[in-house]
């Protein structure tokens, strides 16, 4: 006797799973590019951070390098006039872009330590001082900013430019302005003012 086997041919598939797995497969790829190019981001932004920072560190050396020279020039009495090879100018400054690469040109580079300007991380230091007077060439007076004596009607104390003659004469001021100049285009403008007597 013969049997007669009959097979059913299977189904036939329409391939849904390998679409959606095909989908899947590209959302995990471009999900993996985003958190690569994420961390790739956040390193370079925590560089830019740490030129900042060492940019900023390296105006004190712009800041004391000037305190120095204001320090031996009152000494000598040499700070009446402007003494633009020094950096130094004796009234107020009219700009107010800090930016700007014109104002720098009389600035006083400063060398680290070991005599390299720029210094080991790259950044270059540079001071230009102004004193706070509204007149360049005149002897302190109410010309410049000083601390104002107090009176019944005011008291404590203030700086202003124009205030009376304080009797002994108050400490000059002055404004020290340090440009740093770092990697990748980095750049710091940092500003103190400064009391000589």
């Amino acid at each position: 006797m013969t049997r007669i086997v009959s097979f059913k041919s299977p189904a036939k598939q329409k391939g849904v799973v390998l679409f959606i797995s095909l989908i899947v497969l590209v959302a995990m790829t471009l999900a993996g590019i985003a958190v690569t190019r994420s961390v790739d981001t956040g390193n370079v932004i925590a560089g830019n951070v740490a030129f900042k920072q060492a940019t900023l560190a390296s105006a004190d050396r712009g800041i004391q390098a000037a305190v120095a020279f204001l320090t031996a020039g009152s000494n000598n009495g040499n700070l009446i006039h402007n003494i633009p090879t020094s950096g130094y100018y004796s009234a107020n400054a009219t700009h107010t872009d800090w930016t700007d690469p014109s104002i720098w040109v009389d600035g006083i580079a400063v060398p680290d330590s070991a005599g390299n300007s720029p210094d080991a991380a790259g950044n270059t230091v540079t001071y230009i001082i102004h004193r706070l007077c509204l007149t360049p060439g005149t002897a302190p007076d109410k010309n410049c900013a000083q601390i104002s004596q107090a009176t019944a009607a005011t008291q404590g104390t203030s700086m202003a430019t124009g205030s009376e003659v304080r009797v002994p004469p108050p400490g000059i001021f002055y404004r020290v302005s340090v440009r740093v100049d770092g990697p990748r285009d980095t750049l710091s403008i940092v500003q103190t003012n400064v009391e000589i007597k």
